[in-house]
C-alpha cells in the first residue's frame, strides 16, 4: 500500500491526484486504528460480561488458556482501575529514542487518550551496565518535545523488591530454579532441548542458593535463576529463562542496593501486571516472548493484560538498529547521537525536524501487523517535513557557493528595494524588504561558459532572470592566474521579463559568510541493515560542509538554535545548535532539499 502512494507520487505531478492518494492513505490509517480500538472494546466488554473462554481467546488471537483472567483477578483489576484503558511506553535507557520509538511512543499515548485513559511513562531499566541517567533525561526531554504528558513515570527498577518477593514465590511453588550452567552449556542444552543438569534441585536448596545470590556470594556469570517451563517446548523462549543474573554494578536509578538484576523475559509481563496495564502494545519481535509472558503471570496468579503486536518502522537508506546506532557513536563515525544523520529523535530535531511533521509521519504510516521486513521509502519522512516547514519556514534568499557579480551599467550606488514574502502561502505573516546593488553572488552552478539547450542558468549567450526583479546579461568574466572565473561583469535590465530560468542571488552588502552543512542519506543502500558489515557502507558523502556560503543579515538578528528557513530554490534549513552569534558563528543544516536536483549541482 505504501509502495502503491510513493508510486503514485513519481509517475504524476498533478497535486490534485497525490492529495486524493494521501486522502486515502489517511482514511486507511483511521480504519486501522478504529479496528483496534473496536479489538479493545470486545476485550473489555468479554471481561465485564465474564464471556466464554473461547470467545476471549479468540480476541487474544491464540488459544492460550494462561492469558485469561480468572474472575476474582479481573474483579481486583478492575476495582483498582475504574475500567479505565491503561497502556505504557517502556523504553530501555541504554541510548537515545529513534524514530522507531516515536511511533511506539505515539501509538501507546494516543491509543490510551483516545479511550479516555492514561499512559505510563516506563523505564525498562533491568541492566545497569548500559543504562545511564543521561539516556534517562534524554528519554523524558523527547517525550515532552514530541506532545506527550504521561500519566505517570514509573521504573522497572522501582519495582526490585516486588520482583524479588516474586521470584522467591515462584521458586517455592516449583517454578524456578538456580543453574549454575555456563552460558555456552544453557544454549547448547536448549537447542537440544535437554533439562538442566540443576533443574531438579530441591526448593530448600534453591531459595538458600538465590539469596546467596543477592548476598553477592557468588560471581558474576557462576550461577544465575532460572524459570522452570518446558525444555522441551517448540518455543525456544519456553525453554527454562533466565530470570535473574549477577552483576556488579551501580545501577542509574536503585543505585548499589542490589547485585542481581530481572530479565526483561521476567520483568516486563510482571511490572504490566503490577501496574494493572490493560493493553500491551509491542512490536513483533515480541511475539514469540507472549507465551512466556502469559506462563509467568499465571504461574504467580497475577492480572493478565491483553497483548497485542505491530510491525516496527522500517525506513531505507537508515539503520534503526540500537546496536548499529551505538557502534556509529562510539567509533566516531558520526558526530554523536543528535548527529543529524542519525535516525534518532535528537538527531531529527537537530536536523530541523519538527515534532508536527514526525507525528504526522507516524500517523500516515499507521500501525498495523504486517512483517518486520515491511521497508517504507525514507522520502515519505521528507515529504512530511516539507509539507510541514512549508506553512512555517520563513524565506530567505542565500547562496551556498558564491560567484561574484557586478553590474557594469548602474552607477556604484545603485539599490533597487524589493518587498517579497516570507510565507507565500501565508499573507499574515508579513513581507521582507531586500535590496539589488551594484555588487551581488549567484551560485557558482547557475553559470556555464558553455551553451547548452539543457542548461537553464546564466551562459555568455543566455540571459537570465533573478528571482523577485529584472534580468542579467553577461558581458565578460575576470579570471585570476589559475584561469578559474572570479567575478561575472554583466549588465542589469530591471524590467521582468520571460527567460529561461530564473536564479537567486544576494547583495554584498546584505550578505553574511555562514557555514552551511549539506546533509544527505548515511548509508549507500536502501537496507543497510541486510549486509553482513552496514558500517562498511556508510556515504562518504553524506555531510559536505560549506565554509564560504553567505546568507541575508536580516535573519541573523537575534538567531537562536533551530530556527527554521527556506533558503530560496535550495531547500529548507535550519541554524545549527554550534550557532553563536555573539561569536559571529552563523551554522545551518540542510534539513532536506525541495524534492529537484539543484542541490546536487552544488555538492
Amino acid at each position: 500500500m505504501r509502495q502503491e502512494f510513493d508510486d503514485l507520487k513519481k509517475k504524476s505531478k498533478d497535486k490534485k491526484n497525490f492529495a486524493e492518494a494521501d486522502n486515502k492513505r489517511m482514511e486507511e490509517l483511521r480504519l486501522s486504528l478504529k479496528q483496534i480500538d473496536d479489538d479493545f472494546q470486545k476485550l473489555k466488554e468479554c471481561e465485564e460480561e465474564k464471556a466464554e473462554k473461547d470467545k476471549l481467546s479468540t480476541l487474544i488471537g491464540r488459544d492460550l488458556k494462561s492469558a485469561m483472567n480468572p474472575p476474582n483477578i479481573l474483579e481486583k483489576h478492575l476495582k483498582e482501575t475504574g475500567g479505565k484503558v491503561l497502556t505504557r511506553f517502556p523504553p530501555e535507557p541504554n541510548g537515545y529514542l529513534h524514530i522507531g520509538h516515536a511511533k511506539a511512543m505515539r501509538f501507546s499515548f494516543t491509543s490510551a487518550a483516545q479511550a479516555g485513559g492514561h499512559c505510563y511513562l516506563r523505564f525498562d531499566d533491568t541492566n545497569p551496565e548500559k543504562e545511564t541517567k543521561e539516556f534517562i533525561d534524554n528519554i523524558k526531554e523527547n517525550v515532552e518535545w514530541l506532545g506527550y504528558k504521561p500519566w505517570k513515570i514509573t521504573y522497572a527498577s522501582d519495582y526490585f523488591e516486588n520482583l524479588y518477593e516474586l521470584a522467591r514465590e515462584l521458586i517455592k511453588k516449583g517454578k524456578a530454579y538456580v543453574c549454575h550452567q555456563n552460558k555456552a552449556d544453557m544454549n547448547e542444552y536448549r537447542d537440544k532441548k535437554l533439562d538442566s543438569p540443576f533443574r531438579n534441585r530441591s526448593v530448600e536448596e534453591n531459595l538458600k542458593l538465590f539469596e546467596m545470590m543477592r548476598q553477592g556470594r557468588f560471581e558474576e556469570k557462576e550461577c544465575c535463576l532460572r524459570m522452570k517451563i518446558d525444555m522441551k517446548h517448540s518455543n525456544p523462549c519456553m525453554r527454562d529463562p533466565v530470570a535473574y543474573r549477577i552483576k556488579y554494578a551501580p545501577h542509574p536509578h536503585a543505585g548499589d542496593k542490589w547485585c542481581i538484576y530481572p530479565t526483561y523475559d521476567y520483568t516486563h509481563c510482571l511490572n504490566d501486571s503490577l501496574e494493572n496495564i490493560t493493553h500491551s502494545l509491542c512490536t513483533l519481535e515480541f511475539e514469540i516472548r507472549r507465551d512466556s509472558y502469559y506462563w509467568l503471570l499465571e504461574a504467580l496468579d497475577m492480572y493478565r493484560p491483553f497483548v497485542w503486536e505491530y510491525s516496527r518502522l522500517n525506513l531505507t537508506k537508515i539503520a534503526m538498529s540500537k546496536r548499529k546506532l551505538t557502534d556509529l557513536v562510539t567509533k566516531n563515525l558520526v558526530r554523536g547521537w543528535d548527529d543529524p544523520r542519525l535516525p534518532t529523535i535528537n538527531g531529527l530535531r537537530r536536523r530541523g525536524y519538527t515534532a508536527e511533521a514526525i507525528n504526522n509521519f507516524v500517523d500516515t504510516v499507521g500501525v498495523t501487523r504486517r512483517g518486520n521486513d515491511n521497508f517504507l521509502s525514507i522520502k515519505l519522512l521528507e515529504h512530511c517535513i516539507r509539507t510541514d516547514l512549508d506553512k512555517k519556514a520563513n524565506r530567505t534568499l542565500a547562496v551556498l557557493d558564491p560567484l561574484k557579480v557586478t553590474i557594469v551599467n548602474v552607477p556604484d550606488n545603485y539599490k533597487l528595494e524589493l518587498e517579497t514574502p516570507l510565507i507565500p502561502k501565508n499573507k499574515e505573516a508579513g513581507n521582507r524588504k531586500i535590496h539589488l546593488q551594484k555588487v551581488f553572488y549567484i551560485e557558482r552552478s547557475d553559470f556555464s561558459s558553455n551553451n547548452n539547450e539543457d542548461y537553464f542558468g546564466l551562459t555568455p549567450n543566455q540571459e537570465v532572470g533573478l528571482k523577485y526583479t529584472g534580468i542579467i546579461k553577461f558581458k565578460d568574466a575576470v579570471k585570476n592566474e589559475q584561469g578559474e572565473i572570479t567575478e561575472l561583469l554583466c549588465e542589469f535590465d530591471p524590467e521582468s521579463k520571460k527567460t529561461k530560468g530564473r536564479i537567486h542571488w544576494i547583495s554584498a552588502n546584505e550578505a553574511v559568510r555562514a557555514e552551511i552543512r549539506l546533509y544527505d542519506y548515511l548509508f549507500k543502500s536502501d537496507n543497510p541493515m541486510a549486509l553482513k558489515e552496514p558500517l562498511e557502507d556508510l556515504n562518504p558523502k553524506s555531510l559536505v560542509t560549506r565554509n564560504e556560503s553567505l546568507v541575508n543579515r536580516c535573519i541573523l538578528n537575534g538567531i537562536k538554535p533551530l530556527t527554521h528557513f527556506q533558503f530560496e530554490r535550495l531547500g529548507y534549513f535550519v541554524s545549527d545548535l554550534d550557532t553563536d552569534a555573539t561569536a559571529g558563528k552563523y551554522v545551518f543544516n540542510l534539513t532536506v532539499d525541495l524534492g529537484d536536483e539543484k542541490l546536487k549541482l552544488i555538492k
